[in-house]
């Protein structure tokens, strides 16, 4: 945020354009949550920051907010902007990052927008208290939860379960525990992984039992308690594909099954020709499972669970292709171009750090085709320029609103060698 030093204890101030992170920005750069472009607004300084006070010319684009939690919870930046314009910003955040590296004249496709109460995966704070149970997301730039009962952004099957998980918390945990809550909605129900910061050293008999109970309760398909599976009445199953997968335990997923479709479609456009393909940062094997409709892969992977989830997945489905694993840190010892001399293919996720020295090293390879999946546009547009000055062609780029309502986007892109 900007700085409010040296301010008076309010002013007023107009709003010139929209942040990268969806505050509004002033012509001096400084920056105001939650006010637009073309609005007059009354900020006020405190702790370094500049706090929106009043509104004395809203923007015609202002719309009123989907959530009552909106302007405390820190999960959403921007659902007071109107759709058309929130999806012109959401554009210009990933052709302004590749710009910012002279990346210019490559085709942008329209945004895929996600609709509401479609994201299967929520990552809750807990706190236990002598007053209670308190369960949310944290206040922005703050360790505060906002308690919450109902997001627009949950599927429904999440939002509805939340009073059985906080019965369920509540019978785990002790006054003072904070805790992190991980559920993922899978096809079979809740797959929920908890994270104690303080969880007790070994679990009594009774304890497991009353655990048991509670997950029943509640309706769950698996229960986690710092690491230890301690309830799993049916596996937690997602389609990759169409192929069922069982994800370990708080493993990553994308966020919204819709979104993993479209993401999926530009990785099967970019390697419909290819014979031999690599898949790296695989996970449980999201775009590896249905490339291998048509394709021999390799998957590439450190997280040994994600990569026994994807062979499971690959054993139990039929007409498919071969497909080998291989665990291994990317970030330490990256496929070498050396390696890829008989790839057709690359197929590429990292995680929002991007995977510099990976990229380094397609580079230098023969690969004909790279399709680079994404979260963060602007180590997405570093490694796109490493591809670049090393002869790929960047040919389209197609983002993805995964992330709806907050400064966050996902891509997919392509890159053909000469």
């Amino acid at each position: 945020m900007g700085g409010g030093e040296g301010l008076a204890p309010s002013e007023i101030v107009a709003i010139a354009a929209l942040g990268h992170e969806g505050d509004g920005r002033t012509d001096d750069g400084r920056f105001v949550p939650f006010a637009l472009p073309g609005e007059r607004v009354r900020v006020q300084a405190e702790a370094g920051r500049l706090i929106l006070a009043e509104i004395l010319e809203a923007s015609p684009a202002r719309v009123p907010a989907r959530c009552r939690h909106f302007g405390r919870c820190g999960g959403c930046a921007i659902q007071h902007l109107e759709a058309s314009a929130y999806r012109a910003w959401k554009r210009e955040l990933v052709a302004a990052a590749l710009a910012a590296r002279g990346i210019e004249g490559t085709e942008i496709a329209p945004l895929i927008v996600v609709p509401p109460n479609s994201r299967r995966r929520a990552v809750y704070a807990a706190k236990k208290s002598r007053d209670g149970l308190t369960l949310g997301f944290h206040e922005a730039g703050t360790h505060r939860i906002v308690d919450q009962q109902k997001c627009p952004v949950l599927v429904p099957e999440i939002e509805t379960a939340l009073p059985r998980l906080r019965a369920l918390l509540s019978a785990i945990m002790r006054n003072g525990a904070v805790a992190v809550m991980t559920v993922l909605a899978s096809r079979s129900g809740l797959d929920v992984a908890l994270a104690l910061e303080e969880g007790p050293a070994r679990l009594s008999a009774d304890e497991r039992e009353a655990i048991a109970k509670a997950a029943h309760a509640a309706d769950l398909a698996r229960f986690t308690l710092n690491g230890e599976t301690l309830v799993e009445r049916r596996p937690p199953v997602i389609s990759a594909g169409g192929m069922a997968v069982t994800p370990p335990p708080g493993a990553f997923v994308q966020a919204v099954e819709e979104a993993e479709a479209a993401l999926c479609a530009e990785v099967l456009k970019g390697t419909a020709r290819a014979k031999r393909v690599i898949d790296l940062f695989a996970g449980c094997g999201a775009f590896t499972l249905p490339i291998a409709r048509t394709a021999g892969v390799t998957a590439y992977e450190a997280e040994p669970r994600a990569l026994a989830a994807l062979m499971a997945a690959f054993r139990a489905a039929t007409g498919l292709k071969p497909v080998k694993v291989e665990r291994r840190d990317l970030f330490r010892r990256p496929v070498l171009a050396r390696e890829m001399k008989q790839i057709d293919a690359a197929v590429i996720d990292p995680p929002r750090a991007g995977a510099r020295a990976q990229a380094e090293e397609l580079a230098k390879s023969v690969v004909p085709v790279i399709v680079s999946i994404s979260c963060n546009p602007a180590t997405f547009a570093r490694d796109a320029r490493i591809l670049m000055d090393g002869g790929y062609r960047l040919r389209r780029v197609v983002p993805v609103d995964q992330f709806l309502w907050s400064p966050h986007i996902e891509l997919a892109a392509t890159f053909e060698r000469g």
